[in-house]
């Protein structure tokens, strides 16, 4: 892409009245062209497809595939398309799950214009960018060292919730089980089960289930 070329972007999400001003507010800035709109992740992909831009602006909750698996199927599909995610979720499950999915930024939605502009041209030269809040949050997990929070807590590199979920896994629990006993949804414990697996470094169910009965999880009660 020249410098002179307009960047191609598409905008999905739910909101009429989020993506509406979204599209507006990029079709004000020079050198940004918004050629295609989505307000569901199917849609998404399809516009992907369709239009071939450099960038999507992707919300995460959407009807119908989310963004985060709708993220997943474009990086296959049009891997030279990058996805900044544009959300109101900013809990480390959410986070860590879209940039595994494949997404190269992420912002929340109440981010200045300058921010979200700085971000498009951002990912598209090949950055990973994250809104200030997150960038804190992602740069704490990867910077500092497990806290010696207590010796005989296994796997203080989780959250308590992590360790819950972790530990129903242990047991042998589906995760349907497992969120009808902590109360979730299936969808947050999938996206728990995949930042557990990335934070122990293990490449599945099978390998995690190991690890958790190694560290004393996984008893009956």
């Amino acid at each position: 892409m020249t410098t002179d070329t307009p960047i191609r972007i598409v905008v999905a999400d739910d909101h009429p009245v989020v993506r509406g001003g979204l599209v507006a507010m990029l079709r004000t800035i020079p050198g940004l062209d918004v050629v295609g709109e989505a307000s569901d992740g199917d849609a998404a992909v399809h516009a992907v497809l369709e239009y071939r831009p450099d960038v999507i602006l992707m919300d995460v909750r959407m009807p119908g595939r989310d963004g985060i698996e709708a993220t997943r199927q474009i990086r296959e599909l049009v891997p030279e398309c990058r996805v900044l995610m544009v959300t109101m979720y900013d809990d480390d499950a959410t986070v860590f799950t879209a940039m595994q999915a494949g997404a190269q930024g992420y912002l929340l939605k109440d981010a200045e214009q300058d921010d979200i502009v700085r971000a498009v041209h951002g990912v598209v030269a090949g950055e990973a960018i994250f809104g200030p809040g997150v960038a804190a949050r992602v740069l704490a997990y990867f910077s500092d060292p497990p806290r010696a929070v207590a010796a005989e807590s296994p796997f203080p590199e989780l959250t308590d919730r992590e360790r819950d979920v972790l530990d129903l896994l242990a047991q042998g629990r589906r995760n349907a089980d497992i969120a009808a006993q902590l109360y979730l949804s299936p969808k947050t414990v999938s996206n728990h089960l995949t930042v557990i697996f990335t934070k122990l470094q293990v490449a599945g169910r099978g390998e995690a289930i190991v690890r958790a009965r190694e560290g004393g999880l996984g008893a009956p009660t």
